[in-house]
C-alpha cells in the first residue's frame, strides 16, 4: 500500500476530500538546472498541493490529518494504462498501413488514429472504473495531533 499524508478539506457521505502536498525531490537533484521539471518548479508555474476524493468510514471533521492510501497493484497498472497503451496503439496501427503498402502520408495518418483509438479506450475504461470501490484511494487512519504536524 502506498501511503499519503493529507488533510480533510470537505466531508461527504462515505467518503471525505483531501488536499495533499506535493513533494519535489528537484532541489537534491544533480541535473536540476537541464530538466524541464525543475525549471518548471522554479518558476513556480506547478501547483503545490492536489484534491482528491477518498473513501472513508472513520468520523472525522474537516481540518483532521489523515494517511490514505492506493494499492500500489492499481497504480502499476493504471500507469501501464496511461503511457504505454496509447503508444501500443500508435506503433500498431502504424506498423500495419506499412505492411499494407499505404503511402506514407496514411501510414503516419493511421498511427495517430491508432493513438486516439488506444487513448480514447483508456478514456472509457476510465470512466468505467471511476466509481468501483476496490479502485478507489482511501483513508487508512486518521493523525494525532502530534503526528499532524508533520503534515
Amino acid at each position: 500500500m502506498i501511503e499519503e499524508s493529507a488533510r480533510v478539506i470537505a466531508l461527504e457521505k462515505g467518503a471525505v476530500w483531501v488536499e495533499t502536498q506535493r513533494k519535489s525531490t528537484c532541489a537534491s537533484c544533480a541535473v536540476k538546472t537541464g530538466c524541464g521539471q525543475g525549471v518548471v518548479q522554479q518558476l513556480g508555474f506547478r501547483e503545490r498541493s492536489a484534491r482528491l476524493r477518498v473513501l472513508s468510514d472513520l468520523d472525522l471533521q474537516v481540518g483532521d490529518s489523515v494517511v490514505i492510501g492506493v494499492q500500489e497493484e492499481l497504480l502499476v497498472r493504471g500507469s501501464l494504462m496511461v503511457y504505454l497503451l496509447p503508444l501500443l496503439g500508435l506503433f500498431a496501427a502504424g506498423l500495419v498501413a506499412e505492411q499494407m503498402a499505404l503511402a506514407e502520408h496514411w501510414v503516419i495518418f493511421s498511427a495517430l488514429l491508432g493513438f486516439v483509438v488506444a487513448g480514447s479506450l483508456v478514456r472509457w475504461q476510465n470512466r468505467n472504473l471511476a466509481n468501483d470501490a476496490s479502485m478507489q484511494p482511501v483513508v487508512l487512519r486518521a493523525l494525532l495531533a502530534a503526528d499532524a504536524t508533520k503534515y
